[in-house]
């Protein structure tokens, strides 16, 4: 992979003047950041739309955009500068140089790769709740804790623990390792207990031992893609869902997770382990879309492991019998994906 250069810029006139007083400011900025760029040679994306990428021409550029702050990366600065000059023309910016935060994100470059933390965003919680002098711990959750509606007495003021889960739900953009547990927990936002408090202390003090941790990039990423799914069947004690888990790497690299409770009851593990492979699929389709606005296209067949050799034949027989006749079509799109070799 060839070396990025990252910028980061941020228009002060995000709120416009005009006549159109019936649309929200926000929507008027954003029609007319995309009127721009479009006018300037750049398309939208389709999978993403907050990334433009040139229509045409040998060098390649993206931008990124949230609101008013924008990041541009490219291997050509006179490219970069040249975009940066168009924008000065068009609004109000400011130059914020190479990117070192974003969103609350610390980006540290060297030349082995790049590492994206929110080391700033975890010293900030803990201290703000009191957790700094706190004795750290070596994992977020117990093992084998199913945490229950019915567990523990109602907080009489709920307000700590929502936003106490608030922040902790941002806090996974960048750590994997506790998007479980902090799913978990917000799934009790509506009536808190004391224990579903002591299970959030517990995830500060994890983080009070390491809340440097982040994602590592190599600068010599390759392409590859490979993608992990698991399911704990039946795992909720209150609906017994089962509980989706995925992991996606690029070249070896974690670019995207989630654990999430299943829609409804799985009535067998190979089932849930079927509607996991499902959930991954479709994230798949949504990663290699994405990489094609960025100028590659994944040509070879993404590998996706299972630890369900049941789940796995469902995958590859197109065969409908009495096991999976219950479970609903839209999951039976990954043999599709199979048979035309994405997956």
């Amino acid at each position: 992979m060839c070396k990025w250069s990252l910028h980061q810029l941020d228009v002060q006139n995000a709120f416009l003047q005009g006549d159109l007083h019936e649309e929200p400011s926000s929507r008027q900025w954003n029609g007319k950041f995309y009127s721009v760029f479009i006018a300037y040679g750049f398309q939208q994306s389709k999978y993403d739309y907050s990334l433009f990428t040139p229509r045409k021409g040998a060098d390649f550029l993206a931008l990124l955009l949230y609101v008013n702050d924008m990041v541009i990366g490219d291997t050509n600065e006179h490219l970069i500068q040249s975009v940066k000059d168009h924008l000065r023309s068009c609004f109000k910016l400011k130059d914020l140089g190479p990117m070192k935060f974003f969103l609350g994100m610390k980006i540290d470059r060297s030349t082995t790769g790049l590492m994206i933390s929110q080391c700033n965003y975890a010293l900030d919680l803990l201290q703000d709740f009191q957790f700094l002098d706190a004795k750290p711990l070596t994992s977020p959750t117990e093992l084998n804790v199913h945490l229950s509606i019915n567990d523990g007495s109602l907080l009489p003021d709920p307000s700590i623990y929502l936003r106490l889960v608030g922040r902790l739900t941002y806090l996974t953009l960048t750590r994997p390792d506790v998007s479980y547990v902090v799913h978990n927990l917000s799934q009790f936002l509506h009536s808190p207990t004391d224990y579903h408090l002591q299970a959030t202390y517990r995830v500060l003090r994890y983080l009070r031992g390491c809340p440097g941790q982040g994602i590592f990039f190599s600068s010599t990423l390759s392409y590859d893609l490979q993608a992990y799914c698991d399911s704990d069947w039946a795992s909720c004690p209150d609906s017994h869902r089962s509980v989706n888990g995925f992991c996606i790497t690029l070249g070896g690299y974690l670019v995207s997770w989630k654990s999430k409770k299943q829609s409804t009851i799985s009535r067998s593990s190979a089932e849930a382990e079927y509607r996991a492979m499902a959930n991954t699929c479709s994230e798949l389709v949504w990663i290699s879309a994405l990489l094609q606005d960025l100028n590659y296209i994944h040509t070879q067949p993404i590998s996706l492991y299972c630890d369900s050799q049941a789940a796995i034949h469902i995958g590859n027989n197109p065969v409908f019998h009495k096991r999976t006749k219950h479970i609903e079509l839209d999951c039976h799109f990954v043999r599709e994906k199979v048979q035309v070799g994405l997956v």
